[in-house]
């Protein structure tokens, strides 16, 4: 009988298959058929700092047009409006993100991984950690990135700052935290190896970012290519490949795992868990059980019980050819 179970920051999953946050996450009812469909657990929306400073601000021109209402400068002692505006804006949000928590653990028996979006002013972000843990979040997940285009600025400054979150994230939580990462480090490698050293119960491979393009006829810059494509797996294919025998906390790949073809490369190269989005937009939620299906008749067809039976099983130091991870350069597709 083929077992699909994994454990995956010290939580138990019936399947590798997670459903990481996206729009599809950020309703209860959404998140039950990620659920009935058979994902093994569901990372929930990402709360943005960044989005909700653009409310704010959105918000502040609106009430500028009529003046800002006087009963607001006195309010249990608020004298300035626009600091009362700031404090009601932010703890809504998190009210709501807070009862999506909330009722999502009452709708669902799959781990509920609370997220976090941490590539604007991170540091307010700390003291949202615990109250998302009291909501009753199995895990928290911060995806952390700092775009490298402060000229003035040097590549040790934004990477201190990832080990200056995560410390103070530790301090207020009991639940389990992975940290989702990009791969603009200047040294990759070790700097994975230095995070999954920082308490961290997983690292997420990697996130996937907005990127502008252009529209030539309008003269405008454009969101560029939402959802990823197949080939998009290369990039977290290797390092988890490269890192899965280095780190001290599990690792999860995503970006580029479109079927269960793709699941099943990562966990060859050492992936506790993959988590999937833009397939579930192309192919509906429901595509779950394809990727669940691929994976127990190739793992039936090759004699595999479980995944750890083949858990890491191409990774760099148990591959009979390593060198091929450290390959950069073509020397022969296209001769």
């Amino acid at each position: 009988m083929v077992d699909l179970s994994t454990e995956y920051m010290g939580l138990q999953l019936k399947n590798p298959i997670i459903a990481g946050s996206s729009g599809l996450t950020g309703s209860v009812k959404k998140i039950q058929e990620i659920e009935k469909m058979g994902a093994g657990a569901v990372v929930l929306k990402s709360i943005f700092e960044e989005e909700i400073a653009y409310e704010y601000s959105d918000f502040l021109e609106q009430e500028s047009k009529s003046g800002p209402p006087q009963k607001y400068f006195d309010y249990d002692g608020h004298k300035n409006p626009i600091d009362f505006y700031d404090y009601i804006i932010r703890d809504d949000n998190l009210k709501k993100y807070k009862q999506l928590i909330a009722d999502s653990k009452k709708s669902i028996s799959i781990p509920v991984i609370a997220s976090i979006n941490c590539c604007y002013h991170s540091v307010e972000w700390i003291s949202y950690a615990k109250q998302l843990e009291e909501a009753g979040a199995d895990a928290l997940e911060l995806n952390m990135f700092f775009l490298p285009s402060n000229f003035n600025r040097s590549s040790e400054e934004p990477e201190k700052i990832y080990f200056q979150v995560i410390e103070q994230i530790l301090r207020e939580v009991s639940i389990p935290v992975a940290l989702k990462i990009s791969y603009y480090f200047t040294d990759l490698g070790p700097m994975i190896q230095k995070l999954s050293n920082s308490g961290i119960k997983a690292l997420v491979l990697f996130n996937r970012f907005f990127s502008p393009d252009f529209d030539i006829e309008k003269l405008e810059v454009k969101p560029s290519f939402v959802f990823s494509s197949p080939s998009d797996i290369a990039q977290s294919l290797r390092w988890i490949g490269i890192m899965s025998q280095r780190v001290n906390c599990d690792l999860a790949a995503s970006t580029g795992v479109h079927d269960g073809e793709g699941a099943i490369k990562q966990i060859l190269a050492g992936a506790k868990a993959v988590q999937m989005v833009s397939v579930f937009y192309k192919n509906k939620i429901e595509y779950i059980q394809a990727v669940s299906d691929t994976i127990k008749k190739w793992m039936s067809a090759h004699s595999y019980n479980t995944l750890q039976d083949f858990r890491g099983l191409l990774s760099q130091p148990k591959t009979n050819d390593p060198a091929v991870f450290e390959r950069v350069q073509f020397m022969k597709y296209f001769n």
